[in-house]
C-alpha cells in the first residue's frame, strides 16, 4: 500500500503541473499507477461507445407548435444506485429503463471494475450479478467517472468502508469539483484520502478494514453527500444515521428498503429528518424499473410551455415528491399541466405529463424549495426570462458547485440574449416582459449539459437563433436529446446546418 499510495502522490503532482482546464473532454492523458505503470488503464463503459471528440455546436431557432408523445431517458439518480445496489446484492438484478447517459455508462464500467458482472441485453434490459455487501475487489485500474459528479460521489461511499485503494478521475470539468463535503464524514468513519488541494480529483480512497458507524449532521441538504454516508454504512456494523436540515431526494432510501436493509427515517421538531441504517445486510436481488427522468423531462416540459400553440404528453416520467419543485412552481407561474395515469412503478411515483402553451407571469420561488429542484433551476430561469414580471430565485450557492458554476453561466448567457437580470450570491433575480427576449447569443456552456439544454431551449423561441459551443455534454444525461426535440417539431441543428 506505501507503493501504491506513492504512485497516486506522483500521479496527483503530474497532473498538478499541467494545465488541466485543456484537458481532453473524455479525461485521458497521464500515466498510471495500477497493474504495471506503463500505461493509464481506464474504465470503459460496456457495450456503449462514448461520445466523438469532434464537438458539435448546436443551434436552436423558433419553432412552430409543438406536438406529440415522448418518452425521455430514464431517471439518471435512479439509475446509478440501481447498478450500485444491484453490484452489492446476492443474485441477479433485472434492471428495466435505466439511462444509458455517459454518466451512468462510466458508473456500469466502474462497478465492473469493483467485481460486480454487468451485460445489456438485446432487449435493452441491464442484467448485473451482485458480489453481496463487503465483496468488492480492488480494481487493478483507474476508475474514469467522466463527467459523473453523483457517481463518483457515491463510489466514493462505497468503497470507504472496504479494504481497497481506489483512484478516481474524470473529465476537466468534474476535475474542477470539491469533493471535501464527501470526504469529511467518511474520514469519520476511518477512511483516508490523497488527492489535490480542495479535495478535488484526481483523489484516492483509501479504505479502512474496521470501518466506524457515525451520526452526521449534514452542513447542507445533500442527497448525493447523505447516500454516500449512507453507502459506506452498508459495510459497517452497528448503525449510521444522516441527519439532514430538510429532506433531500430520497431514492436511496426507496431502493435499499427493496433490496432488503433496514432503513428508518424520522421527521424531528426542527423540521430535519433522521435517516438510520442498520449495517451489514444481506441485499437480495430485487428487479428495478427506472421512470423517465423529471430533470430531463424539464427540458420538452418548458419548452412545450413557451411555444405558442404546443401541446404534448410526457410518458411515464418519475413524480417523487421530493423531485416534483419544478412542477409545482411552474404552476404557480400560471403553467397548464396535468398529470394523468398516475401509479407506482418499481416503487416510485410516475404519471403522464398532459403539458399545454401557456402565459407565465412572475413569482417568488420560495428558497427552500431548493432541494426539491436544485437541477431544474436553470431551465427555470428560461422560463422565467419569457414570464410576464419579476422572477426571484434564492438558496442556490449549491449551483455554483455544478458542472460549471450554473448561476453565472446562466446569468451571463441571459444577458447575452437581451435579458434584464440581476445574479445574487445564492440566486438569480429575472425580470420578464412577458414575450420572448431577442436571443442571438453565443452560448458557454463550460461542459455543463443542463446549461446547454436550457439556452437550446430559449432558442426554440427567441426573435433571434441561439446557438450553444458545445452539445456533446448533453448526452451526459439526455442521449438524442436533439433528434427527440425534432419529434415534436423543436428546430435543433448542428450550427451551419441548413
Amino acid at each position: 500500500m506505501t507503493r501504491r499510495l506513492a504512485c497516486v502522490k506522483g500521479l496527483i503532482r503530474r497532473f498538478n503541473s499541467k494545465d488541466h482546464r485543456h484537458a481532453p473532454r473524455n479525461g485521458r492523458g497521464g500515466s498510471g499507477c495500477w497493474q504495471g505503470e506503463a500505461a493509464h488503464a481506464r474504465t470503459k463503459a460496456p457495450s456503449v461507445s462514448m461520445r466523438s471528440a469532434i464537438v458539435p455546436s448546436l443551434q436552436a431557432r423558433r419553432a412552430p407548435p409543438l406536438s406529440g408523445e415522448i418518452h425521455v431517458p430514464g431517471d439518471k439518480s435512479i439509475s446509478h444506485r440501481a447498478l450500485m445496489f444491484g453490484a452489492l446484492a446476492v443474485g441477479e438484478t433485472a434492471i428495466t429503463g435505466l439511462l444509458t447517459g455517459e454518466d451512468v455508462l462510466h458508473t456500469a464500467a466502474c462497478m465492473q471494475a469493483l467485481g460486480a458482472r454487468i451485460e445489456r441485453g438485446v432487449d435493452d434490459v441491464w442484467r448485473v450479478r451482485g458480489m453481496g455487501v463487503g465483496g468488492l475487489v480492488e480494481p487493478d485500474q483507474v476508475l474514469d467517472m467522466g463527467n459523473a459528479g453523483t457517481g463518483v460521489r457515491l463510489l466514493m461511499g462505497l468503497v470507504a468502508s472496504h479494504p481497497m485503494t481506489v483512484l478516481f478521475t474524470g473529465d476537466a470539468s468534474l476535475c474542477r469539483r470539491p469533493m471535501a463535503r464527501v470526504t469529511t464524514p467518511l474520514s469519520l468513519m476511518g477512511a483516508r484520502f490523497v488527492g489535490r488541494s480542495g479535495g478535488r480529483l484526481p483523489l484516492a480512497v483509501v479504505g479502512t478494514a474496521e470501518p466506524m458507524p457515525i451520526t452526521y449532521r449534514l452542513p447542507v441538504a445533500s442527497a448525493q453527500v447523505k447516500s454516500a454516508v449512507l453507502l459506506a454504512g452498508l459495510n459497517t456494523p452497528g448503525e449510521t444515521v444522516v441527519i439532514e436540515p430538510e429532506p433531500t431526494r430520497d431514492h436511496s432510501e426507496r431502493l435499499l428498503r427493496h433490496f432488503g436493509a433496514e432503513v428508518r427515517v424520522e421527521d424531528e421538531a426542527d423540521g430535519a429528518r433522521r435517516i438510520t441504517l442498520v449495517g451489514q445486510p444481506e441485499l437480495v436481488a430485487a428487479d428495478v424499473v427506472v421512470p423517465g427522468d423529471p430533470s430531463s423531462a424539464a427540458f420538452p416540459l418548458v419548452a412545450a410551455l413557451l411555444v405558442p400553440g404546443s401541446a404534448i404528453t410526457i410518458r411515464n416520467v418519475g413524480t417523487n415528491e421530493l423531485r416534483t419543485g419544478l412542477y409545482g412552481t411552474l404552476m404557480e407561474m400560471g403553467a397548464d399541466i396535468t398529470f394523468t395515469n398516475s401509479r407506482i412503478a418499481g416503487g416510485e411515483p410516475v404519471a403522464d405529463l398532459v403539458v399545454r402553451a401557456s402565459s407565465l407571469k412572475g413569482i417568488e420561488v420560495p428558497a427552500a424549495r431548493a432541494p426539491s429542484m436544485i437541477d431544474e433551476y436553470p431551465i427555470l430561469a428560461i422560463a422565467a426570462a419569457c414570464a410576464e414580471g419579476t422572477t426571484v430565485m434564492r438558496g442556490l450557492a449549491e449551483l455554483r458547485v455544478k458542472e460549471s458554476d450554473r448561476l453565472t453561466a446562466m446569468a451571463r448567457g441571459l444577458a447575452a440574449c437581451g435579458v434584464d437580470l440581476e445574479e445574487l450570491e445564492d440566486g438569480l433575480i429575472v425580470h420578464g416582459r412577458g414575450r420572448p427576449p431577442r436571443g442571438g447569443g453565443h452560448i458557454l456552456t463550460e461542459m455543463d449539459h443542463r446549461i446547454a439544454m436550457s439556452f437550446l431551449v430559449l432558442g426554440l423561441v427567441s426573435e433571434a437563433p441561439v446557438t450553444i459551443d458545445d452539445g456533446a455534454m448533453i448526452d451526459t444525461s439526455f442521449p438524442g436529446f436533439a433528434s427527440l426535440m425534432g419529434s415534436l417539431g423543436a428546430p435543433i441543428s448542428e450550427a451551419g446546418a441548413a
